[in-house]
């Protein structure tokens, strides 16, 4: 996939690889209203499984905890693989006002993520 957001004054930076044949996309910046649609156009592209490295993220609002949360569920029911890395209390509040943080796939490197969608 291609990178996206690049530039000195991009909000949001978007960058993928394929990791045993699973999707990892890196969110580096904000992830609010004003660049809600072009994280949610990246997602798009991404392939069933999927995993997400929020460790670049400085911040996130509901909105784009929403678009993460309706990529979770559409994994759980399509069987794909889905997880979530990298995610910081303080960039992420969000995350645990809702108490998603407890139902969310989080993990806290790319390999406990790998070990645990293979098992």
């Amino acid at each position: 996939m291609p990178e996206n957001g690049e530039g000195p004054l991009a909000a949001l930076r978007l960058t993928s690889s394929t990791v045993d044949e699973i999707t990892v996309i890196r969110v580096d910046g904000v992830l609010d209203a004003t660049t809600r649609e072009q994280f949610a156009d990246y997602l798009a592209m991404a392939g069933a499984d999927l995993i997400l490295d929020l460790a670049g993220v400085t911040f996130m609002d509901s909105r784009a905890l929403g678009l993460i949360v309706h990529h979770w569920q559409t994994s759980l029911t399509s069987g794909a693989k889905f997880a979530l890395i990298g995610v910081e209390y303080t960039k992420s509040k969000v995350m645990w006002i809702t108490g998603l943080a407890q139902r969310l796939p989080i993990y806290d490197t790319l390999g406990d993520a790998l070990a645990a969608l293979k098992s």
